[in-house]
């Protein structure tokens, strides 16, 4: 009987794990990645990326696993709306906004009479995509696209952000190595994706970059562009928070539903302090973040902007609530 030493039984797992990792299954999987790539290459190609941008975007890449998990994961994540404005709008955030909004002034003045977005509504906004660009995420943005495409979910979309993604690289904006973002594709400290990027950041200091990723001047400005080009009504307010009258029944309420301003009167609504709604702006929505019995507003036109940002009614309540407490209101 012969038993084998602890080395060559070290070395026979590392061979099994080798084996496993690259197996029939992941070679396979490995070449059609590798021919799904060389199509969307041409497809790249026909739309004017050079081949030296081409190598430099995808050298190195393969599919990410963490992302598909990542992705995969996004419905199961959920929080309270208390607990939602404890994580994105901390005393040291707000402190932080405050000193920013004085620091960047002249800039921020600037901006704001050119795009009609008030400066703390786009400090709040850099505040909640990146910590005002302490996190802009860790993921290369080009294999976070490539994963993403050619997964199927929703390949369709990331594709195309794929192309705008390769269009950013050919223009000069980022280097590949240094255009990196989020899990599903966001960059910068306006956490863009590309698609967004190519439509809306804008080389503000005109030094020939479209640079949401180090330049403050470009950040802030392609911010206020981006709300700008979705509606923002300059010098009116996000929304304001209200007083329900008891019994108030306000199933099936929501963004989309708008009355006038007077007709919310006529339902018993007044602002929280109790004092008489405004009659500007003279429209808006009811929105309950918390559900009923918690926190309500009236959302106004700006609201649904933020909403054109993100999404998420909690996104956008606790953005415009920011921006609120960064100008002391």
């Amino acid at each position: 009987m012969t038993t084998k030493s602890p080395r060559l039984a070290f070395a026979v797992l590392v061979f099994c794990l080798i084996s496993a990792a690259f197996g029939p299954a992941s070679l396979a999987q490995n070449k059609e990645f590798s021919s799904w790539l060389k199509v969307l290459r041409e497809e790249a190609r026909a739309a004017g990326i050079s081949d030296g941008t081409l190598d430099a975007a995808f050298q190195g890449v393969a599919p990410i696993a963490r992302i598909i998990e990542l992705d995969r994961r996004q419905a199961e994540f959920s929080l309270t709306f208390e607990r939602y404005l404890e994580i994105t709008q901390p005393p040291a955030r707000v402190a932080r906004g405050q000193a920013l909004l004085i620091e960047h002034r002249e800039l921020l003045s600037g901006i704001e009479v050119r795009f009609g977005v008030p400066a703390e509504q786009i400090v709040a906004l850099w505040g909640m995509e990146s910590n005002f660009g302490q996190n802009m995420g860790s993921f290369p943005v080009v294999a976070a696209l490539a994963t993403l495409a050619y997964d199927g979910r929703r390949s369709a979309f990331f594709r195309r952000e794929l192309m705008h993604a390769l269009r950013i690289l050919e223009d000069g904006h980022i280097k590949p190595q240094d255009m990196r973002g989020s899990w599903a594709g966001a960059m910068g400290q306006s956490q863009f994706m590309p698609s967004s990027f190519v439509n809306n950041a804008i080389d503000y200091d005109g030094d020939g970059r479209r640079d949401i990723w180090g330049n403050p001047a470009d950040v802030l400005a392609s911010a206020a562009n981006y709300l700008s080009r979705a509606g923002w009504r300059r010098g009116q307010a996000w929304g304001a928070r209200v007083s329900l009258p008891n019994g108030f029944d306000g199933a099936g309420l929501g963004p989309d539903t708008i009355k006038t301003v007077a007709e919310w009167r006529q339902l018993g609504l007044t602002l929280f302090n109790g004092a008489r709604i405004p009659d500007e702006p003279s429209e808006a929505s009811l929105v309950q973040p918390a559900g009923a019995g918690g926190p309500a507003f009236l959302a106004f036109e700006n609201f649904r902007v933020i909403m054109k940002w993100n999404r998420a009614i909690l996104f956008a309540t606790s953005a415009g609530l920011l921006a609120d407490r960064l100008a002391g209101r």
